[in-house]
């Protein structure tokens, strides 16, 4: 039902260069509100993509700490008006009042302040090598072409046990990881793999991955600096400036493997 939303239009436009003018009709992304429940209570309304509801219903509500793993979750629902249902053993997520809003763009703006205190899963000493970094790159950009039609699309691809699983898209750099931590709770995707973004990775981006158990994170731009120290408790993976032959480690080299005069020691 989800994939009769909207995804663009066309929208008339004027380009004017210094060759001259000429109108054109160009295809523009459908950011539209798209709510999301569980047990039949409304939690909250992001403004997203409307593709691949249902990861993004449950990705939504881990980032929020209404859920936490797999087995929490019974079913979820996608209506053509553009909600999301989950049904599922619900966390009391709310014990803690203080709550942080992040630099996300999206729904996902706020968090429990305890998410940033408390332990983390132990990080799996997963590997990936820098051919697979490209082919996780090759496959999350090309696996659509949203970004050729529209260039207002993030995109976040997931690598694990030695293969591309998959990537989703969407107009928030946060709504294309949760989609990805969705799958995994819908265990559509398994856990202990890499995840390559197109967005910054920011405090809640690195956190997500963190409390999901993702333990390599690769970005096309960069880390901030709550971000690194998030990535530095949980013992990940963090890299940015991520492309096919090359990137930068900021922290816990020793899951990337490529020859040793390329990297330091962990």
């Amino acid at each position: 039902m989800q994939d009769a939303l909207p995804l663009y239009r066309t929208a008339s436009t004027h380009i004017v260069g210094p060759d001259g003018s000429q109108d054109v009709q160009e295809r523009v992304l459908v950011e539209q509100p798209v709510e999301v429940a569980l047990n039949e209570r409304l939690i909250g309304t992001a403004m997203v993509l409307a593709l691949d509801l249902e990861e993004f219903g449950a990705g939504f509500l881990f980032g929020q700490g209404y859920v936490s793993v797999p087995e929490d979750i019974v079913e979820v629902t996608v209506c053509e008006q553009g909600r999301v249902t989950v049904y599922a053993q619900e966390k009391d997520s709310r014990d803690d009042p203080e709550t942080i809003v992040t630099s996300g763009c999206g729904g996902t703006g706020r968090i429990s302040k305890k998410m940033l205190e408390e332990d983390f899963p132990p990080a799996a000493e997963s590997q990936i090598t820098l051919a697979q970094v490209g082919d996780l790159i090759r496959g999350t950009l090309g696996g659509s072409t949203l970004q050729q039609e529209t260039h207002c699309v993030h995109a976040c691809g997931y690598w694990a046990e030695g293969r591309f699983w998959g990537s989703f898209e969407d107009v928030g750099r946060h709504n294309a990881v949760d989609k990805v931590i969705g799958a995994i709770l819908l265990r559509r995707f398994p856990t202990g793999g890499a995840v390559y973004t197109t967005g910054r990775l920011t405090s809640d981006m690195v956190l997500k991955c963190a409390r999901i158990g993702i333990p390599i994170i690769l970005s096309r731009t960069a880390p901030s600096s709550l971000g690194l120290d998030i990535a530095k408790r949980a013992d990940l993976t963090l890299a940015g400036y991520v492309r096919p032959n090359r990137l930068n480690i900021f922290h816990a080299p020793r899951r990337i493997h490529a020859p040793k005069s390329v990297l330091p020691a962990s």
